[in-house]
């Protein structure tokens, strides 16, 4: 297959050429020199109490609904970009594992991987799953709320370094509205797409109204299936990928919806029910091989994926005398199917190990050893969350609460090849030579509460503790059969009873532990317009078990957090002006990566230290122009030798750079508006700027895939509107960089079979919606 146009990767050097360019752009829009506007008041809800941003002692990012509409913000990568204490690497849409400040070691994060170390809440519920952040279509969003540093103490384990909130616009009662938007996008290189959304807020009564929201989007491909040839040297046999071959062969369909109801039963009390789903489905890859002259790879098996997931939830809000009363509750159930070309894997372990000569049909005669694999994931998330919060204006002030959630993880990985000899089928599973399995439990209960005194008119003291008990369980089956392993699989099973139609059980582990995370904050209000503040904090990520018999369990990482920042607003509020300067020790951390035989295996890898300064600016020099920005610094490395192995080189040496996280990560966005004839209008422009980084922790991976290039990134929008429309035009990604956002391979032997994920090319878009 051949492209019209080849697309030509442009790496760090030609993004660096983007920025006179950009910038002459944002200083060609007008400044009118008018009286000064001030800045909108952000409210967040990140310390479970509605507040200003900026009387919060928190480092806290967060964009609004017209933010998020300005940016053109569609999905968990639109607006991650925009976010500059966050990073992430990704397979594909809904596979993005997330993390902040740095706390990141590059870890293997399958199914058989330790638990997240952010948080990820969709309202006041918890919805983060092991194998990424459900990739949530952002629209009828009231904000996007990132919560940086450890959330211990009011959002326990798996908010170890951060939290990410997303919370949705409520029905309202007192009023009819609605609204729909359509759009069209051609990717440069790729195809088109487009979506179609809208909402509903309806009244039924003086004190009952409903929400319902709906969407539906298209993304092109980019990324081509070249035609291509493989010869397993053990065999002689030689495979083409002719029926799998096709350009642009990685689109995602998207659709969903969210239904809410808000109930006021009286003036302290409301319930609000809702329920909310959503379908992806991807097919192809979303990484080009490394050593191709384009966005291009050459898979031989069908590569897809589905995402289905919902969540229903709900909220209950009242009064016990002058106590607020909150109770959070939701069920969520995702289960994604995906099915991976694993043709790299068969390849070198043939060209290294001889694997072909025991891969052959039931004459005897050999045959294609290629394996591709068949996964199911199923997870179900139930959790329950009960606080009290004391008066906002009281001298003293209060939060209090208990948790409880359990996350089950229904774990099926098949590794296919097609005709293989039956005896060495895993029994009861045809043409399947390894067969997980397996069934696995997180159950998490904590005790939390936090206290804040007012020990003078400009200085509050804060402490907070969580206590928690938290239990790990694996069980179920993983291996060959036992006709092709004598030591592992179905020859070392314990139990003839399976799990989930598996032939028998060799795995069954419990693990327990229980302890106190704590945080401490002194805040000083300099003045109405700024403040101060000291916070010592900590956060933690449950251990868990290794699935291989030989292998201790895994225990927590704890991160132990000192920061010092400000909030600060100046000129007649037309300029905000934040910031945080932090050290944090990160003791245990959990390393997981793919062992032998492919298994993932999970260490606590030693101690790192990170060292940050973050900031971010909002300014309105006229009512017309604003600019805002953000900036990420990070200094992340080890403090111990990482030495798997006693007997051998360390694997990463004390010293050693912190992957994943660059150490410089911005953005800038200019929006200028203005009036033509009866139309309001505006023109935007954003940059968005990422520095180098690895993808792993480990020398030898580093030697093997390089270093990630960093880029500069940007994207601009104009257009107008009028009474209830308005119809807008923007490219993203507008010097078509690369963007590189990970690397990977599928096995550890599998030589320089290196993959790369970009950021979507150049797309040209055009943007239509009216409200009601």
């Amino acid at each position: 297959m051949t492209r019209s146009r080849k697309r030509k990767l442009k790496r760090a050097k030609s993004a660096f050429t983007t920025v006179p360019m950009a910038s002459a752009i944002l200083a060609c829009m007008p400044v009118a020199m008018a009286q000064q506007a001030g800045l909108e008041e952000i409210v967040v809800t990140a310390t479970k109490r509605s507040e200003n941003l900026q009387d919060i002692p928190l480092s806290i990012t967060a964009l609004g609904t017209e933010q998020l509409e300005d940016y053109n913000v569609d999905s968990f990568s639109d607006y991650v970009k925009f976010l500059p204490s966050v990073s992430w690497t990704t397979l594909g849409p809904g596979f993005s594992p997330v993390y902040m400040r740095g706390v990141a070691s590059g870890e293997n994060n399958n199914h058989s991987g330790p638990l997240p170390s952010v948080g990820i809440y969709l309202d006041e519920q918890p919805i983060t799953t092991i194998t990424g952040a459900l990739d949530m279509h952002i629209y009828d969003v009231a904000r996007v709320e990132a919560l940086a540093g450890p959330q211990g103490t009011l959002y326990g384990a798996s908010s170890q370094a951060g939290t990410i909130r997303i919370i949705t616009n409520k029905p309202d009662a007192s009023a009819f509205a609605a609204g729909y938007d359509v759009s069209g996008n051609l990717i440069d290189g790729g195809d088109a797409g487009g979506s179609a959304e809208g909402f509903a807020n309806v009244p039924l009564t003086d004190n009952i109204a409903v929400r319902l929201v709906g969407w539906y989007q298209h993304d092109g491909g980019y990324i081509d299936n070249e035609f291509g040839e493989r010869t397993f040297p053990t065999s002689g046999i030689t495979i083409d990928n002719a029926d799998q071959a096709e350009d642009n062969f990685n689109p995602v369909d998207t659709y969903g919806g969210r239904a809410q109801m808000r109930v006021d039963l009286n003036d302290e009390w409301s319930f609000t029910p809702s329920i909310m789903g959503q379908v992806q489905e991807a097919d192809g890859i979303f990484a080009f091989s490394r050593d191709a002259d384009g966005m291009d790879v050459t898979h031989f098996t069908n590569d897809r994926s589905s995402d289905r997931w919902y969540q229903a939830a709900l909220t209950v809000e009242g009064k016990m005398g002058n106590f607020d009363v909150t109770y959070a509750g939701s069920m969520l159930n995702r289960d994604i199917y995906t099915e991976s070309d694993y043709n790299d894997y068969s390849f070198y372990y043939d060209v290294l190990y001889g694997y072909g000569a025991y891969v052959y049909d039931d004459t005897g005669a050999l045959i294609d050893p290629s394996q591709y694999i068949r996964g199911k994931d199923r997870f179900e998330k139930i959790s329950h969350e009960i606080r009290l919060t004391s008066p906002q204006d009281f001298w003293i002030r209060t939060t209090a609460g208990f948790f409880m959630q359990r996350q089950q993880h229904s774990i099926e990985q098949r590794y296919v090849i097609d005709n293989l000899f039956t005896p060495f089928n895993v029994s009861g599973w045809n043409d399947t030579i390894w067969l997980t399995e397996q069934v696995r439990n997180d159950r998490d209960y904590a005790l939390f509460g936090e206290v804040s005194v007012d020990v003078l008119d400009d200085v509050t003291l804060t402490g907070g503790v969580r206590y928690f008990d938290t239990r790990n369980s694996l069980k179920g089956f993983f291996g060959y059969s036992a006709n092709f392993s004598s030591r592992t699989g179905e020859a070392v099973c314990f139990d003839p009873e399976g799990i989930n139609d598996a032939p028998c059980t060799n795995l069954d582990k419990v693990v327990k532990e229980s302890g106190f995370v704590g945080k401490a904050n002194a805040t000083w209000r300099v003045t109405d317009d700024a403040m101060v503040y000291f916070t010592w904090s900590e956060g933690f990520r449950p251990g868990g078990i290794n699935r291989r018999g030989t292998l201790p369990p895994y225990g927590s990482d704890i991160l132990t957090s000192y920061e010092i920042g400000w909030k600060t607003a100046w000129l007649d509020n037309s300029v905000r002006f934040n910031g945080a300067v932090f050290h944090s020790k990160w003791d245990d951390m959990q390393f997981s990566y793919l062992g032998a035989n492919g298994l993932t295996e999970i260490q606590n890898a030693g101690k790192a230290r990170i060292n940050g300064f973050e900031t971010s600016i909002d300014w309105v020099p006229t009512e017309q122009l604003t600019l805002t920005g953000g900036l990420s610094l990070i200094d992340a490395e080890l403090t111990d030798d990482y030495a798997p192995d006693p007997s051998a080189p360390p694997a990463a040496p004390d010293g050693t750079s912190l992957p994943v996280t660059p150490d410089l990560k911005a953005n800038l966005t200019g929006r200028y508006t203005f009036v033509i004839s009866t139309f309001d209008a505006f023109v935007q422009g954003s940059l968005i700027y990422q520095g180098d980084s690895w993808s792993d922790l480990r020398l030898d991976d580093r030697a093997a895939h390089g270093e990630l290039d960093g880029y500069m990134m940007a994207d601009f929008s104009t257009g107008i509107s009028k009474d209830n429309w308005h119809l807008s035009a923007f490219v993203d990604n507008a010097f078509d960089t690369t963007g590189e956002v990970y690397r990977w391979d599928q096995c550890t032997v599998c030589g320089d079979a290196t993959y790369v994920t970009p950021r979507q090319p150049r797309t040209f878009g055009l943007r239509f919606g009216q409200k009601f």
